[in-house]
């Protein structure tokens, strides 16, 4: 095994083994250059006229587990400021419950995985945390480029801080969460960006005793979430990550998927965008 992550056979592996859009996306991670407009509309496809994705094809309901996956696609193709993006990020914004929380609509409960399960308080907690990070970045990515937009909570300020609220109020002392493992990084992710670093800081410490136990697509989602919210790359949770993928990283340059081998890319993908 090699003790530094070969990025070079990373991104060797996502060229010979990427599709269209993959390798648009592998662009512009290395160079920033702009895929052609016919990838963007092959990224969105499938989008429900109410802004969200549904979670299987050719369904008319969003999903806030679904809509979550293909923003963070678009995201490193440079596409969140497009209209699908920002509708979808609107949707997701309208979709906050009263309590800063994110739920499954009940319509959803036969084809939902287990961890965006309508009426489950682990997957309530795990869409709160996901929902709240990308309208986080989105909302930073706005501060950014200029003026706050006049849109819900300029740039989604208010509804952030809904989410953030609501996970701080399940958080343990020594910073477990009452949810799935994903929802640790990107719960800490949404505190980081809150600047409510004790917080974060909690949940970080359980996480880095967590990565030597943990699977290559874990590590790679968990680095990229903390990076996109600028967390030192000298963190010891993030160099914690690195060697971790340093261990895990395959013969042929790529990094194995929790959800088969289909995925294998996607997780490559996700690597290179935590280390680039």
């Amino acid at each position: 095994m090699s003790a530094v992550v070969d990025l070079d056979a990373a991104i060797g592996f996502v060229v010979a083994h990427g599709d269209a859009v993959e390798r648009a996306r592998l662009s512009r991670l290395r160079t920033g250059a702009p895929p052609p407009p016919e990838l963007f509309e092959r990224a969105e496809v499938g989008q429900a006229p109410d802004g969200g994705w549904p979670p299987v094809l050719d369904g008319a309901v969003g999903s806030v587990d679904a809509t979550c996956f293909r923003l963070a696609e678009l995201d490193d193709l440079g596409a969140l400021g497009r209209p699908a993006a920002r509708k979808a990020l609107d949707w997701l914004a309208s979709r906050q419950r009263a309590d800063g929380s994110w739920e499954e609509d009940d319509s959803l409960a036969e084809v939902a995985p287990p961890w965006a399960r309508p009426g489950d308080p682990e997957a309530r907690f795990l869409l709160t945390a996901n929902a709240g990070y990308w309208l986080a970045v989105a909302g930073r990515d706005a501060r950014a480029g200029g003026p706050l937009d006049s849109r819900v909570g300029g740039a989604y300020a208010g509804v952030v801080h809904g989410a953030a609220e609501a996970l701080a109020g399940q958080l343990a002392p020594d910073g477990g969460w009452p949810s799935y493992l994903p929802a640790g990084w990107l719960a800490a992710a949404v505190f980081h960006g809150q600047h409510m670093y004790d917080e974060s800081a909690r949940i970080l410490v359980a996480l880095a005793g967590r990565l030597p136990r943990m699977s290559p697509a874990d590590t790679a989602w968990l680095a990229a979430t903390l990076r996109r919210v600028d967390l030192d790359p000298t963190h010891p949770t993030m160099l914690a990550a690195r060697r971790r993928l340093a261990e895990t990283q395959r013969s042929d340059g790529g990094w194995e998927s929790d959800d088969g081998h289909q995925f294998d890319v996607h997780t490559t993908l996700t690597v290179i965008r935590a280390l680039r």
